[in-house]
């Protein structure tokens, strides 16, 4: 097995575990977001599934990359972008609608405990598949999974956000503070609904960040 083969079985590798753990982690963080009645976990769980959709299409393309160069997505790709954009805009719309309604009701979480026990986790696990993603990318000069290990951030960004939030409002017991870290997921999911989109219609491999698609 030539050094590239060995390459590409460890960002399949990668893959694999990012598609077992966001599984596992939105398992856990949906049981308990429901349980301890805390939207910000309940959306932090709900995005983690999603994100599967998202695997699996990153995981079609590695699977073509063992037998041949890959310069565009392939339809299955495309189809799995797109599934992923609605799946974002619909949690997207989930969640400001039961911030809303956590708002009227006055509804606080029991506890946010779990919330800081998953956040903890999910920083190292994403930090982790970000560089060992980005190593392998930057070794096998391949846009694709260069573009995935920069994309894997916005999971990075969103565990610091539920850390936050749950850490504030276990010291605090203050209800808002679990609404305030809801809408910050609310909006990193608009965004990863976009990104999606844009990411079917186009042929680049890069990841679309800010307002437009490239490699950072």
């Amino acid at each position: 097995m030539n050094q590239e083969s060995k390459l590409i079985k460890k960002v399949l590798i990668l893959a694999l575990i990012t598609i077992v753990y966001n599984v596992f982690e939105g398992l856990v963080s949906v049981f308990f977001g429901l349980q301890d009645e805390t939207l910000a976990l309940l959306g932090f769980g709900v995005d983690s599934f999603v994100e599967v959709i998202s695997g699996i299409g990153i995981l079609h393309l590695i699977l073509r990359m063992r037998y041949s160069a890959v310069h565009k997505r392939d339809q299955f790709e495309r189809q799995a972008m797109k599934i992923t954009g609605f799946a974002f805009y619909l949690l997207t719309a989930g969640l400001i609608v039961g911030s809303v309604l956590n708002i009227l009701n006055n509804t606080k979480p029991d506890t946010t405990l779990v919330g800081i026990i998953v956040s903890s986790i999910s920083i190292i696990t994403m930090y982790f598949l970000m560089a060992s993603k980005l190593k392998v990318g930057k070794a096998l000069n391949s846009d694709a999974i260069i573009a995935d290990a920069n994309c894997t951030k916005t999971c990075f960004y969103l565990s610091i956000i539920l850390l936050a939030t749950s850490l504030l409002y276990e010291l605090t017991n203050i209800a808002y503070i679990d609404i305030a870290g809801t809408i910050g997921i609310a909006w990193f999911a608009f965004k990863e609904g976009r990104e999606a989109f844009e990411k079917a219609k186009s042929n680049s491999l890069s990841c679309c960040c800010d307002d437009h698609c490239h490699i950072q």
